[in-house]
């Protein structure tokens, strides 16, 4: 076991990768000799060579597309995308193509790829290099959609999407990158996709959340001594719906926590199916605790991410309601 940052951890996900099949290829704009814009490539290409590390040129609509054909033809790409906000211009060959395939030509074609990208605020990065996009994945049949929130989830989760056999977006939150550490097994180990992790064990609230979220909700029910669910997500689609009910015919109040805008956000999709499945169990409303309809700001970063007060807002206005 060794004491890692995530950043450290996704790179030792990576170097095991490489290191066991020669079939995994990375690609990416600066991955190779810079290691990335947060580094997280650092020092492969020096040990694994150019041809299984591969820079390319800044087009992600190339990134993604030259990934499908690789990943047709027997190999195993792992894609960065630098920013997620970059990551647009390649929604046609992402929706139309990378998750489709497998569909379109009666399960003949897979596509076993994985599609990293940093994504997210807290960083300064302004409106173009903040945003949080899970839903638009999320909405798309034929895709896998991960977020780690912390060290051992991102190297087991990363080993695991790469084996899954279909293609996975797997997004970083870029805040904890750098911000977390945790101890994390140096060798081969897996996170199930598809499985939630309950954090934390209580009666009075479920708190739903993931990514960048999760340590904020953390130190805030523990700093407040409340007796909650603490629900880390860790797979957006599928979700693990069997673990969200569970936690909510318990306790009876919920509150979902995510950073991405509120409208048609996470928390719509998980409240809605709350609603069909245990309505009957709910001692008030479920409450969503999120980042506004509007433009990620510059400054005021505080202000846009859902934040302790914030939090226990929604906490007391459940443990009061009635």
């Amino acid at each position: 076991m060794s004491e890692m940052t995530m950043v450290q951890a996704l790179n030792s996900a990576l170097d095991y990768l490489l290191g066991t099949d020669k079939s995994v290829i990375l690609l990416g704009e600066d991955i190779g000799k810079d290691g990335g814009v947060f580094r997280v490539t650092d020092g492969l290409q020096s040990k694994y060579g150019e041809d299984r590390v591969l820079d390319t040129p800044l087009v992600e609509l190339g990134i993604v597309g030259m990934s499908i054909g690789m990943a047709l033809t027997g190999l195993k790409p792992i894609a960065e995308i630098q920013f997620q906000d970059f990551i647009y211009t390649a929604m046609d060959q992402i929706i139309n193509q990378m998750a489709k395939i497998r569909y379109r030509s009666g399960g003949d074609y897979t596509v076993p790829m994985v599609l990293r990208t940093p994504y997210g605020g807290g960083v300064k990065g302004g409106l173009y290099h903040s945003q949080s996009g899970e839903t638009y994945f999320a909405h798309t049949a034929g895709l896998t959609v991960v977020t780690p929130s912390n060290p051992y989830d991102a190297k087991g989760l990363l080993i695991s999407a790469m084996e899954y056999g279909d293609p996975v977006i797997f997004l970083e939150p870029k805040r904890l990158y750098r911000t977390i550490k945790g101890s994390v097994p140096d060798k081969e180990y897996k996170v199930p996709i598809g499985e939630a992790n309950l954090l934390k064990e209580g009666n009075s609230v479920s708190i739903i959340t993931y990514g960048s979220m999760v340590p904020t909700v953390l130190s805030t029910v523990e700093k407040n001594k409340i007796d909650a669910d603490v629900i880390d997500l860790r797979t957006l689609l599928p979700l693990d719906i069997d673990a969200i009910i569970k936690s909510v015919k318990k306790t009876g109040r919920v509150a979902i926590v995510h950073e991405a805008p509120r409208t048609l956000g996470m928390g719509a999709e998980i409240s809605a199916l709350i609603s069909e499945r245990a309505i009957d169990s709910l001692l008030g409303p479920i409450l969503r605790v999120t980042g506004p309809d509007s433009p990620f700001p510059y400054r005021w970063e505080e202000y846009y991410i859902p934040n302790e007060k914030r939090i226990m807002n929604a906490i007391n206005r459940l443990q009061t309601y009635g």
